[in-house]
Formats: C-alpha cells, sequence, structure tokens
C-alpha cells in the first residue's frame, strides 16, 4: 500500500504540474492557482499517509487510524520523525499550504500575464501573493521534498 500511495502522489504532482504549464498558460485564472496548491496538498497527504504506513511497518507506531483528519494525523509524524529535517520541511510546508487555502483569497491581474492569489489572514494581513513563479517553486519544493521521503522509506 505504501507504494500505491507513492503512485497516487506522483500521479497527483503529474495533475499540478499540467495545470501550471498548461491550463494556467492558457487560462491565467486564480481558480487555477487554487486548483495547484490543492493537488500539492493531496500529494502531500497521500505521502503523509505513507509515512504513517511506514512507521507502522517499522513497529515504530501502533495501529494507525487513518480516517483522523491531517491536523492529526501531521502531529503523529511530526512526532516520530522529529529528527528528520525533510519530513518536518515537508510537514511545515503542508501546514502552510493549508493556511494559504483556508485563508480569504483576493484576485489580482486575473487573465493577464501576471495573474496573482493574494491571500490575507482574518485580520486582513497579506500571507502570501501567489503568482505563476511562485506557483512553480511550491511545485519544485513539493516534487524534492517527496522524492527524498520516497528514497528514505525505501
Amino acid at each position: 500500500m505504501i507504494e500505491e500511495e507513492s503512485i497516487n502522489a506522483r500521479e497527483e504532482l503529474k495533475r499540478a504540474d499540467h495545470l501550471i504549464y498548461v491550463s494556467l498558460k492558457y487560462t491565467r485564472t486564480v481558480d487555477v492557482i487554487v486548483s495547484v496548491i490543492a493537488r500539492l496538498m493531496s500529494a502531500q497527504q497521500m505521502t503523509i499517509d505513507a509515512m504513517l504506513e511506514w512507521l507502522e511497518k517499522k513497529k515504530k507506531l501502533k495501529k494507525v487510524d487513518f480516517s483522523k483528519p491531517y491536523k492529526i494525523k501531521v502531529d503523529l509524524v511530526r512526532d516520530k520523525m522529529k529528527k528528520d529535517e525533510t519530513v518536518i520541511k515537508l510537514l511545515d510546508f503542508y501546514d502552510y499550504l493549508t493556511k494559504i487555502m483556508k485563508a480569504g483569497h483576493i484576485k489580482k491581474e486575473e487573465f493577464r500575464k501576471n495573474v496573482r492569489l493574494i491571500a490575507q489572514d482574518k485580520n486582513g494581513n497579506v500571507m502570501d501573493e501567489i503568482g505563476i513563479e511562485v506557483l512553480k517553486e511550491y511545485y519544485k519544493r513539493a516534487c524534492e521534498q517527496i522524492d527524498t521521503i520516497e528514497k528514505m522509506m525505501k
């Protein structure tokens, strides 16, 4: 099942890649940016599930309840893997993307070359301004982290 989760995570990354390099190129909407972030989060969630299975297989965890929310799963993995810097970076990045998805979204220059999603917290403070280049960096970062974690689990 660990391999299945890894394959599914790879498929999600392929979908995110297509959204960035094809869909976003032609549509230039904030909805596509949100979809890419959702795909990256989905790939990370599958990797987190694979890590939980791996930890269970290595007998570092007892029976894992996969029906729990990802916040609990992230905390569980963070607790068991606190010395592994790559895993912590992936979990921190996942938490960050979750905050962006929950934040208020403002569309800027939609249908134009510099389309951007501006994420604001509840107080109206700008958390991040995500354009095409930032999105490509997020994609690259997620791919590298997932690759490293997959190698670690083998």
